[in-house]
């Protein structure tokens, strides 16, 4: 268990790990915390390359004992739609929200009373929408602040903006010491920092200080400039690129005046680091800037080779590039992947467009992530599905180019039917419900060619559109799809049309009606040899007897369902049947059984990252729980619960008949604990994060939970920490707080914690209750 200390100090969030010392910005990284201590928008803005991000997240990471709900990245860099800005922030902080509702008003109503730190990196080329998301999360939401980077302000109110401007140069004329100059340059000291990381026996000394302090002059000071020019001294001395920098500018003098000299400066060292390549090398750097995100060297050798480079020369020429900072290398698991820079990546584009090359280069790519969705719909059923849906993960942006490639060339729509539903599990299992039906909407809106693509796009859509409880837009689809099946005569497809028209009217309460489609979808299934379709249909057969109260066949059905998973490894499909088991297993007064049913499906859903499923799984459990006498326990579930429901959307979509189930737990632990110590033990529950909560299910020896006070257990806080209680219950801020009482603004930010964590508290208002149901503080004498 940790100490209450610790468990305050833990943050969520998903900010990254410094890869490369931090250099310099010192009174920048001050200047933009004490914005945001008052401002709810700061606007780091600048030219590329300038730094923006890596002070941004330097910044933020400073930050995180301040946002109790964390402190979120969100790279934009990769979106070209800007309707997929609120998603892409959905993403980022893991709402997961099934319905159909306005995905703005879902993250508004996420954010409305959290804490918490957005950073919205790379802004400029969606400008608009993200200051209207900007706009109207700061309105919503009190407790959130933003810090932006952006080439210009997103120009809405309250806005305050930072310039971020190149490192420090040294004056002119200046002679220093080398280690004098290091410190009073940042530009300097960030070119020796990267020249050691390089070149490990390199140092600043007088004989090459001179070099060093030309090359930062000639390039402004630009930090990503410093870094691709120290890469060079793998090969090159100070010198040596000091002497090709001042060839190469001198042929810029005849360049558009217009533009600043710090962008004349960044393009010629990357034309500069461009033709000192080979002709094979300058292929892949052109060929990998058509990713939009990171790629493993199987895509790199798919898109890549051909033309000019071998298949077998890939890998050489990827390690190549990494060693001059073309590409950076990344760990995901067992694998590298690859990326390159925005900058990097923009010029590449040029050059690859001036090539002629960029159409077919473009082609190879969507090619290659069309057989990756088409394998995911043989891989979601079966051994290797944890494996290939956390890849699908890593290649999302990739994925979602390729879709948008389908949809804006002619006679490309087809392809992306196929792809948006041969994805359909990757919609289903994670975040992705919304923008999966819309891919699928905007498909097949853009070519209603009666086609088997567009039947799978139609079944799986309803299948979208019934789990947002959309089911007048699933009939109308599932009536389609039915047309087309029987066209095809598919029993495949009308399997599925079968299985969804059962599930739509299960939804709408009538279970005569789902049965008989149900057995429909059976027999059907069989008939095509479908094994994933017969799965999918056992478990809605579980689900149909459950709600008609036949324990005995639901729980035969899930049986069914699990020796089908069980022959090819599947686990999705078992982790759902088993929670649906588990549901009727209880139901028969088994409630040790049900636990080890429900504990061993939230495991699967745990390395799925199915968060539907999990919440499920902590329903029941919470039931079961409280049927037993394990009254906070079950609370503590609730609380974990009623966190996860607010990014899910409800959790027992097509189990309506059991609502009740939930209501029954709710009043029985409640009227067992008491409303004092219920809610204690639901706000603890609340406190936890997804891994914690799903530890305390599985009754795991470490779910980093503090203990909430039991009923009528007093909780002591010191005489500061009451008194400081009392000021944040008369509306004071921390800085205010720490005006009154003479103290400096960190350690009253500290004690304000140090409270909430004491009373398992997670915002101020709670803190401002429960002053006025204690009362003034008792203060002993001084």
């Amino acid at each position: 268990m940790m100490s209450s200390v610790a468990h305050a100090a833990h943050r969520p969030g998903n900010l990254p790990a410094d890869a490369t010392t931090f250099v310099g910005r010192r009174s920048e990284v001050a200047e933009v915390r004490r914005l945001l201590s008052d401002a709810r928008l700061v606007t780091l803005t600048g030219v590329g390359g300038v730094g923006k991000t890596r002070l941004a997240v330097r910044i933020a990471a400073g930050m995180q004992r301040a946002f109790h709900d964390g402190v979120w990245l969100v790279d934009l860099t990769r979106l070209s739609d800007p309707s997929m800005v609120v998603q892409a922030v959905l993403e980022t902080l893991q709402v997961h929200d099934q319905s159909s509702r306005d995905p703005l008003r879902i993250l508004t109503d996420y954010l409305r009373d959290r804490q918490v730190l957005l950073v919205l990196d790379n802004c400029e080329h969606l400008l608009q929408e993200c200051a209207t998301v900007a706009d109207a999360l700061l309105r919503a939401a009190p407790g959130l602040r933003i810090l932006a980077t952006s080439r210009q302000p997103l120009n809405i109110p309250d806005e305050h903006t930072m310039p971020v401007h190149p490192l420090t140069l040294p004056e002119d004329g200046q002679t220093s010491l080398p280690g004098d100059l290091s410190a009073q340059s940042g530009a300097v000291a960030l070119f020796v920092d990267r020249a050691v990381a390089v070149h490990h026996d390199f140092a600043l000394t007088k004989a090459n200080q001179s070099a060093v302090v030309g090359i930062c002059r000639q390039l402004d000071g630009i930090p990503l400039a410093i870094e691709l020019a120290a890469a060079r001294l793998r090969t090159l001395t100070p010198e040596q690129i000091l002497e090709r920098l001042d060839d190469r500018y001198r042929l810029l003098t005849t360049g558009p005046r217009s533009a600043a000299p710090r962008h004349q400066t960044l393009q010629a060292l990357i034309d500069w680091s461009f033709e000192r390549l080979s002709s094979a090398e300058q292929l892949l750097w052109m060929r990998t800037s058509v990713f939009s995100g990171s790629f493993d060297l199987t895509a790199a050798e798919a898109i890549c080779a051909g033309d000019g480079i071998k298949t077998e020369d890939v890998i050489d020429l990827v390690a190549e590039l990494i060693d001059k900072s073309i590409l950076v290398r990344e760990e995901s698991g067992r694998v590298a992947r690859y990326r390159q820079l925005d900058i990097i990546r923009e010029y590449g584009r040029r050059k690859l467009a001036g090539l002629g090359d960029e159409a077919r280069t473009r082609l190879r790519h969507r090619d290659y992530y069309q057989r990756i969705a088409a394998r995911t719909a043989v891989e979601q059923f079966g051994p290797n599905q944890v494996e290939w849906f956390g890849g699908l993960t890593l290649d999302y942006a990739d994925l979602r180019a390729a879709m948008e490639y389908c949809l804006t060339t002619p006679g490309e729509a087809q392809n992306g039917l196929r792809m948006a539903a041969d994805l359909l599990f990757h919609w289903v299992r994670s975040y992705y419900l919304i923008e999966g039906r819309r891919w699928l909407d905007r498909m097949l809106a853009a070519d209603t060619t009666p086609t088997r693509a567009r039947a799978d796009a139609l079944w799986s859509d309803s299948w979208l559109a019934i789990i947002q409880g959309d089911t007048a837009a699933a009939q109308v689809m599932l009536d389609e799809a039915r047309r087309l099946g029987e066209h095809f005569d598919s029993p495949r497809i009308l399997g599925y049309v079968a299985l969804f028209s059962g599930f739509a009217a299960m939804y709408s309460g009538d279970s005569a009606t789902a049965l008989r489609r149900y057995d429909e979808a059976r027999q059907l299934h069989l008939a095509a040899g479908n094994q994933q379709g017969l799965a999918l249909t056992f478990i809605r057969l579980c689900m149909g007897y459950s709600f008609l109260g036949d324990s005995e066949r639901a729980i035969a059905m899930g049986e069914e369902c699990v020796k089908l998973s069980d022959a090819v490894g599947d686990i999705w499909c078992k982790a759902y049947a088993l929670m649906a088991m588990g549901i009727d297993v209880w139901r028969q007064g088994d409630a040790r059984r049900a636990t080890v049913i429900e504990q061993e499906s939230l495991r699967m859903n745990r390395s799925l990252d199915a968060r539907l499923g999990i919440a499920l799984n902590l329903e029941v459990l919470a039931w079961v729980a409280a049927s037993v006498g394990q009254f906070q326990h079950s609370a503590s579930l609730l609380g974990a619960l009623q966190k996860l429901k607010r990014s899910t959307g409800a959790p027992l979509s097509g189990y309506g008949h059991l609502a009740g189930y939930h209501e029954a737990c709710v009043n029985r632990v409640r009227d067992a604990l008491g409303a004092e110590g219920y809610d204690a033990m639901v706000l603890q529950g609340a406190n936890l994060n997804l891994d914690q909560a799903i530890s305390l299910a599985l009754r795991e020896k470490e779910h980093h939970a503090r203990p909430a006070p039991a009923r009528g257990e007093a909780v002591h806080l010191t005489r500061r920490e009451r008194e400081i209680a009392e000021l944040v219950a008369k509306g004071q801020s921390n800085k205010e707080i720490a005006a009154a009482l003479v103290i400096a603004q960190r350690t009253a930010e500290s004690h304000v914690e140090n409270i909430l964590v004491k009373l398992g508290f997670t915002s101020r208002a709670q803190i401002a209750a429960w002053v006025s149901a204690h009362g003034q503080a008792e203060r002993p004498n001084r």
